[in-house]
């Protein structure tokens, strides 16, 4: 009796545990970054929570924001626009670089965004400088997945690290 007690109780226990870490949100965005020599650009694709997205451009701009949802306005896109242009700066061969967005579409309930950077021969360094939901959530981990011409090197930046170097 007292074994089926204990056994009971620690199955509880471990049910607990284990139903209160899958509440437990996680707070990741990742990018892609490649690097088409073909095309002499950088092609960047960018995977953030619409959520997190909507609370980061909504504080930054005192504006209320729909990105990527059925009531998504051109205003939210112009200040989705601003919000990662001053947010997510990238510099190649020590040259601060500025990207063009071209589209986004929505998968689930995260936002993908797809920016380019022309007239790029070759990439000798890439500093990237990433402090997108970093003012809304201090857990904020962005991840840089970079392929340069197939050497494949990965970055995290974190609310206390904002800003890597690439080679």
């Amino acid at each position: 009796m007292m074994k089926r007690v204990l056994k009971s109780a620690v199955l509880l226990l471990l049910f607990l545990g284990l139903t209160s870490m899958a509440a437990h949100r996680f707070y990741v965005a990742i990018y892609q970054i490649d690097f088409v020599p073909q095309k002499k650009r950088l092609e960047i694709t960018t995977r953030i929570f619409m959520d997190d997205l909507n609370d980061a451009v909504t504080k930054a701009y005192k504006k209320s924001t729909n990105i990527g949802s059925v009531k998504e306005t051109p205003e939210d896109i112009d200040l989705l626009k601003k919000y990662l242009g001053e947010n997510f700066k990238l510099t190649v061969n020590g040259k601060p670089k500025t990207f063009t967005y071209l589209s986004r579409e929505v998968e689930s309930n995260v936002v993908i965004c797809y920016l380019s950077i022309k007239e790029i021969a070759k990439v000798t360094s890439l500093q990237v400088d990433n402090s997108i939901l970093i003012e809304v959530h201090s857990e904020q981990q962005n991840i840089i997945q970079f392929n340069n011409n197939g050497k494949k090197q990965n970055l995290l930046l974190t609310s206390s690290i904002t800003k890597g170097m690439l080679k």
